[in-house]
């Protein structure tokens, strides 16, 4: 962010928000990804809910949403081994999301601070 001179602080804030949000859809994925992998093989478990017509990469992506933001509405559970991927996964959006929070506040205090209003 520093290194970024030409931009106005305030906007260095609102780039830093929008690359922390495209980090978290990437890692959304990449667990939807595991998801839609690991339920083509039996023995790790399968999907238990409100199935979509629309597939199982959807299906996989809209789990792996609400349970990397901990939402966690129920409608589809995992069954077996996948379980333990939805725990890590759970933890991982939980750290992930209040060490980016934490990261803005920062960012904000520096860079929007009083000297910055003036």
């Amino acid at each position: 962010m520093p290194k970024i001179r030409h931009i106005h602080a305030r906007y260095k804030v609102l780039i830093a928000v929008g690359v922390i949000f495209i980090a978290h859809i990437v890692e959304i994925w990449i667990f939807a990804l595991a998801y839609y992998v690991m339920v083509h093989y039996p023995e790790t478990g399968y999907f238990v809910g409100t199935i979509s017509d629309h597939g199982l990469l959807l299906d996989s992506i809209y789990l792996s949403f609400i349970t990397f933001t901990t939402v966690g509405y129920g409608d589809i559970v995992v069954n077996g081994y996948l379980r333990y991927l939805t725990g890590i996964e759970a933890l991982a959006g939980l750290i992930l999301i209040t060490w980016s929070a934490s990261f803005l506040f920062i960012e904000m205090q520096k860079y929007w601070g009083s000297h910055e209003l003036k």
